[in-house]
């Protein structure tokens, strides 16, 4: 979810200036090549005993013998014959995730928790979206884009504001000159299309699927245009679909801004280890002190005040990221050492591949209308930064921006609704910044579905990460179908308490090590 602006088409670029519209009616996908297994390359991790291949899909759908595009797919296959369940697609969320990961991924985190017996029943389908990763052509368009060190993302003046505007102008333009007739070809109803390819191709009548994050937009596009070729669905982490896209940002905002304070706080309560603050509005203070004085001496050499933004981003998401977090910021703070701080945004936080922010824009930019008037992007951040609402709105305009500028006006968004579909699971936590509560209760009711709240939880799309109410009401629906009993009304029909915070250990000791302890799954992406 994200930002825009005033859209003007690059000069040269080969466009009709409209994006592809669909209707909620989906047409019979056309018959589709067979995949050619074959080993996984080696650096994709989790898939040792999985295999690869490429699926050519139409890059157009209303072209099916048209230009053609592939898609990337792997498969792990069930080891229980007696209890087949069939296929278990999944993906990760972005838009802009790699998914291939998650044949092997998936079925790790079921092990992990506790719930091998899932895995063994399905063959389960990892695959990067069109656009995304080992999929054929893979968007790029600056790959310097976000290079450290960035100009502040507040901006101070309104010759600031420009240089970002000029920065997100540029990016555009340069998606457009390189991809411009892929770029209308970025929906999510084309990615739902090409999981009806994958399917087909698969040979199956129906898929199972398990989206995080924005993967349950996916999951509710595909529920739309195909409510029959559904068997069951887990959607954690959803997306509200009446903010598709750029109120979505606002909401997140928001969102952020408490799970930043919520982080802090936290911090702050166990200043014996970090001495930091003994109070949450001390420990920001500090922050955003740190944070201004990086921009005149960066640390490490490395790290301005955006690149510690993004770092501590990860701490909003998931409180996995807390103490790993912390503990490098602490070294920083407390002994001048910026090197654990430095290694953690260098080796988990930034990315010399512009491959995810490209999809993402442009997914986005296609998916539904934005604002064309920058005065609007301006007048909405400006209102929520005076409203004390710091961290994370103006990273997120900047975020979206160059869809600001994107060569055509995208939408009209799908209107979700698959009332005919089989029912769903939806989980969502109650304190999730990336994907606020209130979407969770709006996909429940515009799907059959059952919706499982974490009352308290922070960690975004958090199921299969050790909460074990949560990941025994995954595994027992996809298992067994069995499903928390419907409740009357739109609020959840089962409940889940959040784990407790984690207690830090010896933060001082863990400090000083280059390599920070991070959470062992990965961070679901945003939204």
């Amino acid at each position: 979810m994200k930002r825009l602006m005033v859209i003007t088409a690059a000069a040269g670029v080969g466009l009709s200036g409209a994006a592809v519209t669909v209707s909620a009616q989906a047409e019979t996908t056309p018959a589709t090549a067979k995949i050619a297994w074959a080993k996984c390359p080696a650096d994709q991790p989790y898939l040792d005993n999985a295999e690869c291949g490429q699926l050519s899909v139409p890059l157009d759908y209303r072209h099916p013998s048209g230009k053609k595009i592939s898609i990337a797919v792997s498969r792990l296959k069930h080891t229980d014959t007696t209890h087949y369940k069939g296929v278990l697609l999944a993906n990760p969320g972005g838009p802009g995730g790699s998914g291939l990961y998650l044949a092997g991924g998936l079925a790790n985190w079921f092990t992990g928790v506790g719930h091998a017996e899932v895995p063994a029943q399905y063959d389960i389908i990892g695959f990067d979206p069109r656009g995304v990763g080992l999929s054929q052509p893979a968007l790029t368009c600056d790959p310097h884009y976000s290079d450290p060190i960035r100009p502040d993302y507040v901006p101070h003046s309104a010759k600031a504001e420009e240089a970002w505007k000029a920065r997100s102008k540029a990016y555009a333009q340069a998606c457009a000159k390189k991809f411009g007739w892929l770029l209308p070809h970025l929906r999510t109803t084309d990615a739902a299309r090409d999981i009806d390819s994958i399917r087909a191709a698969l040979g199956q009548s129906k898929i199972s699927y398990y989206g995080f994050s924005y993967g349950t937009y996916l999951g509710a596009t595909y529920g739309t245009l195909f409510p029959k070729r559904v068997n069951r669905m887990v959607l954690d982490g959803n997306v509200d679909v009446r903010e598709v896209w750029y109120k979505a940002q606002l909401s997140q905002d928001k969102a952020f801004e408490r799970n930043i304070k919520l982080f802090f706080g936290w911090i702050a309560k166990y200043d014996s280890h970090y001495h930091l603050g003994k109070t949450e509005a001390a420990v920001e203070k500090k922050y955003y002190s740190i944070r201004a004085a990086a921009f005149s001496k960066p640390i490490g050499g490395k790290l301005g005040g955006d690149e510690l933004d993004d770092t501590f981003l990860n701490a909003g998401y998931s409180v996995g990221w807390y103490e790993p977090t912390a503990d490098v910021f602490a070294a920083y703070v407390n002994n001048g050492d910026a090197g654990p701080l430095v290694s953690l945004y260098t080796d988990y936080i930034q990315s010399a591949d512009d491959n995810g922010f490209a999809v993402y824009n442009a997914v986005q930019a296609a998916d539904a209308k934005w604002p064309r008037s920058w005065s609007k992007w301006h007048a909405d951040a400006a209102k929520l930064y005076k409203q004390g609402i710091h961290y994370n709105t103006w990273s997120n305009v900047w975020f979206n921006a160059p869809i600001a500028y994107w060569p055509f006006q995208g939408g009209p968004a799908l209107k979700i609704k698959a009332k005919d579909m089989s029912t769903a699971l939806l989980v969502q936590s109650t304190l999730d910044a990336a994907t606020p509560y209130p979407g969770g209760v709006e996909m429940h009711k515009l799907l059959p579905s059952r919706l499982v709240a974490e009352i308290g939880g922070k960690t975004h799309a958090n199921t299969l990460n050790g909460n074990a109410c949560l990941d025994d009401k995954v595994a027992a629906y996809l298992s067994d179908g069995t499903l928390p009993k419907n409740k009357p009304g739109t609020g959840p029909d089962a409940t889940c308490k959040a784990l407790p915070d984690p207690v830090p250990s010896d933060a001082a000791a863990a400090a000083r090590s280059i390599a920070p302890k991070v959470p062992a799954r990965p961070l679901i992406g945003r939204p």
